[in-house]
C-alpha cells in the first residue's frame, strides 16, 4: 500500500516537497488539500489509530484519488501498477480518470442530470468544485479484508454551497456511501479497482432547486481552484 504519511501531508502519501517535483500536474501545480482536510477533520465519524489497517487503507485511497484527479502522466503514478490496472464501476469496464469515470451511467441520455459523455475531465471537475467549494471529503468507515484484496466501505460528503448544472446552491450536506475493492500486487501497487454505489444518491441531492439561466451562467463563467477532492 501507499507509503506512510509525512508531516507535509497528514492524509496522503507522496506529497512532500521532493515528491511533488518534476510532476506534470493537471492544473499546473501540486494540489493543496488544506480546505478539504479541515472539512474532513470536522465531519468524519471515524478516527483511526495511526498505523492501523483502516488508517493505511484510508491513506491509500486518498492518495489514489489525488493521483487520479491531478496527475497527467501514467509514469508519475506511485499507487498504481499502470501496466496491469483496471477500473470498474458497478460493472466491468476500463475507463479514464476523475468524475468521468466515477459517474458513468447506462441511463438514457434524456434522464441524465450529469452526462459523462458530454463532459471533459476539466469541465466535470469544474462543475463539482464549484458546487463544493470546501471540497468533497472522504472517509473509510470499515475495512473488511486487508491486502492483497482490500474490501472497504466508504463515505463521501460535502456542503452544496455553489450551483450545479443550473441548479442553485442549497447549503445542505450532501453525502453518499458505497463499497469498493482495491487489489494490490506484491509491490503494494493497485492493479484492480471496483466501486459499488448509487450515483443517484449523489446527483439527486444536487438537483433539488430550480434550473435557471442565471445560475447556469454562473457555473460556466466561474473558475475555482480545482484542488478540493478527497
Amino acid at each position: 500500500m501507499a507509503s506512510s504519511n509525512t508531516d507535509a501531508e497528514n492524509y496522503r502519501s507522496f506529497m512532500n516537497e521532493d515528491d511533488v517535483k518534476n510532476i506534470n500536474w493537471r492544473y499546473g501545480s501540486a494540489p493543496n488539500y488544506d480546505v478539504v482536510d479541515k472539512l474532513f477533520q470536522e465531519g468524519r465519524t471515524k478516527i483511526w489509530p495511526r498505523g492501523s489497517l483502516e488508517e493505511k487503507v484510508q491513506t491509500l485511497v486518498k492518495t489514489w484519488e489525488m493521483e487520479l484527479f491531478h496527475k497527467v502522466d501514467n509514469q508519475d503514478f506511485k499507487t498504481v501498477d499502470v501496466d496491469n490496472y483496471t477500473f470498474s464501476l458497478n460493472e466491468k469496464r476500463k475507463l479514464g480518470g476523475g468524475y468521468i469515470s466515477l459517474l458513468q451511467t447506462s441511463l438514457p441520455e434524456k434522464f441524465r442530470c450529469f452526462d459523462p459523455a458530454k463532459e471533459t475531465l476539466d469541465s466535470a471537475h469544474r462543475a463539482f468544485t464549484t458546487t463544493f467549494p470546501r471540497g468533497f471529503a472522504l472517509e473509510i468507515l470499515e475495512v473488511f479484508s486487508g491486502p492483497p484484496v482490500i474490501v472497504y466501505k466508504f463515505r463521501h460528503w460535502g456542503f452544496m454551497e455553489g450551483p450545479f448544472k443550473g441548479h442553485p446552491a442549497t447549503g445542505e450536506l450532501v453525502e453518499f456511501f458505497g463499497m469498493a475493492i482495491f487489489e494490490v500486487n506484491e509491490n503494494s501497487k493497485v492493479v484492480r479497482v471496483e466501486f459499488f454505489y448509487d450515483r443517484g444518491e449523489l446527483l439527486g441531492a444536487l438537483v433539488k432547486g430550480s434550473n435557471s439561466d442565471e445560475v447556469a451562467a454562473h457555473v460556466s463563467s466561474s473558475c475555482p481552484v480545482l484542488r478540493n477532492t478527497g
